[in-house]
């Protein structure tokens, strides 16, 4: 699985933008030419102008195919970023009418210029290219609707978290306003990053720290877990399915003092909810805003307070050995992920 860099995305062109610079590029080509004769100096020039436009339109589709993310190489948490977000199906459809441009573009051009070999007289040169930029802008026109669906599309995208599948991931959850974006911000190494997140109106904020030159990710759930699964639209759920596919441990924060509006009998019902939904992965319940007054305490749960810096250290602590990212299994064993280089020597055999 590759990490989605959802920054990277180019810009993606109109039509006419399109079409504006292959010709220019076309018309720039056609001026080397250099041929005493007339007439084969406009059939080369005219010959290069198709050639340029077609191999400036295709290149230009297919690049934008080959540095959008592929859906198949990408993680499932993102490919379900990407459906919530802009839909999964759209984005193939959308990307493989691209290809299918490109392919127009090449095929057109490739029949004009043969017919051009046909032609005997300067005027029909013209003729023929003339008709092969047509065709070109007809064929572009025709992908208005997905180049301006991508245009849109890489707007919001280049808004997605980033989270890399080979690093240790925390997924901080629990009801509205009980701390997690503190949380985050007071185990972070730096100032956490807050992207947008499509399952919900809210900000995703994403924190990460640093042990033994490994880096463990933080994010998390906003809007999430708000209601009862019964009542979770279908993008809520595709959000769950996603988290359960991330995140080495769960950070369920609970705050007694019930400062944040949700009653402690709903947070601890929602509680249950996680730990139903998300039974594979670790999980450390935490006593959060240990410094305000409290309703009760949680049993098991371990007290923070973000403002007041208590229990921090030791939360990191016991992350760190839960989830144990350092052990080393067999140590001959190299792991899947690892260099591997082949001399091209076959081995001898010994028998």
């Amino acid at each position: 699985m590759v990490t989605a860099e959802w920054r990277r995305i180019p810009t993606v062109l109109l039509p006419q933008e399109i079409i504006d610079k292959a010709f220019r590029r076309a018309s720039k080509l056609s001026g080397l030419v250099d041929d005493p004769d007339k007439y084969h100096r406009v059939r080369k020039q005219m010959n290069r102008m198709v050639q340029s436009a077609s191999d400036t339109i295709a290149t230009t589709l297919l690049d934008w195919v080959d540095r959008w993310p592929s859906l198949n190489s990408l993680s499932v948490f993102d490919q379900a970023l990407i459906d919530a977000s802009v839909g999964a199906d759209e984005y193939r459809r959308n990307l493989g009418a691209i290809q299918w441009g490109a392919q127009q573009i090449r095929k057109i051009g490739g029949r004009i210029q043969s017919e051009m070999l046909r032609i005997r007289d300067i005027d029909g040169f013209h003729v023929s290219r003339r008709a092969a930029y047509g065709r070109f802008a007809s064929v572009l026109e025709q992908l208005s609707q997905e180049l301006e669906w991508l245009n849109n599309a890489r707007d919001v995208l280049r808004e997605l978290p980033s989270i890399d599948p080979g690093d240790p991931c925390i997924v901080v959850a629990g009801a509205p306003n009980v701390g997690k974006s503190a949380l985050i911000s007071a185990l972070s190494s730096g100032e956490p990053e807050v992207a947008a997140y499509p399952f919900t109106t809210k900000r995703l904020h994403l924190g990460h720290f640093n042990h033994r030159r490994r880096k463990y990710q933080m994010v998390d759930t906003p809007g999430l877990l708000d209601r009862p699964n019964t009542k979770r639209n279908q993008i809520e759920m595709q959000a769950i399915a996603a988290l359960e596919n991330i995140g080495d441990l769960v950070l369920f924060l609970v705050d007694p003092s019930e400062s944040g509006g949700t009653p402690l009998r709903d947070q601890l019902n929602l509680l249950e909810e996680v730990e139903s939904l998300m039974s594979a992965k670790k999980m450390i319940v935490l006593h959060s805003k240990s410094d305000l007054p409290s309703k009760r305490d949680i049993p098991g749960a371990i007290k923070v307070s973000s403002i007041e810096s208590d229990g921090l250290e030791d939360l990191r602590a016991r992350t760190i050995k839960m989830i144990d990212a350092d052990a080393v299994g067999d140590p001959l064993e190299l792991p899947d992920d690892w260099p591997r280089q082949f001399t091209g020597v076959e081995e001898e055999s010994f028998d």
